[in-house]
């Protein structure tokens, strides 16, 4: 679908409630394609994650903080939707992933971890998102048999158990581990053990 702004296109991932549009979503996951420099679309009462997962890049100039680049390694940016924010390519197009949550109801965490083989990490999340940037991986938890997810796949677990979860690979590779909850909840928090 086109963006907010008409600015470049994006494909959502997860939004609920189900069928919510951009305007009315409690959360949001979403993978985009920047093509150009110029605005990102804003979002009032929204707060925003954004990680790159394809292509060299971006610089990004969120109100008036100070400038931050992103390439497919960075640790994602967690900033307000709300803010005037613009992006700069630094060598081509990108691909980079959003996570929104509507700031008064929920909030979010996301992680990027990039292991060899094994991942352990814990998750006491009730909403818990899966997305896998690059390789193939079987990822397993609470009540979830195992799962083979590749590039660009991703894993919903709605009304997720909290416990142990475990990723397995043959390569290296980049897995996001997206936690959703309520504002006054505790649960929020992504813990790994790469191994």
């Amino acid at each position: 679908m086109p963006w907010k702004n008409g600015g470049g296109e994006t494909v959502e991932v997860a939004v609920h409630p189900p069928g919510a549009g951009i305007g009315d979503f409690d959360w949001r996951v979403s993978l985009a394609g920047v093509a150009a420099d110029g605005p990102f679309s804003t979002f009032p009462g929204v707060d925003r994650t954004l990680a790159v997962v394809r292509g060299a890049g971006l610089r990004l100039e969120v109100g008036t903080a100070a400038a931050v680049t992103l390439g497919p390694e960075s640790a994602p940016l967690t900033f307000a939707a709300d803010a005037p924010t613009r992006a700069q390519l630094t060598n081509g197009a990108v691909r980079d992933l959003n996570v929104m949550t509507r700031r008064a109801l929920l909030r979010h965490r996301v992680e990027r971890h990039r292991f060899e083989h094994l991942l352990e990490c814990r998750s006491d999340a009730p909403t818990l998102l899966w997305l896998c940037q690059d390789g193939a991986a079987r990822i397993r938890g609470p009540k979830i048999d195992a799962v083979m997810l590749g590039p660009l796949d991703a894993l919903f677990v709605e009304a997720a158990h909290p416990g142990a979860w475990r990723a397995e690979a043959e390569q290296a590779l980049t897995l996001f581990q997206i936690e959703i909850g309520p504002v006054d909840g505790e649960s929020v928090g992504a813990r790994g053990s790469p191994r």
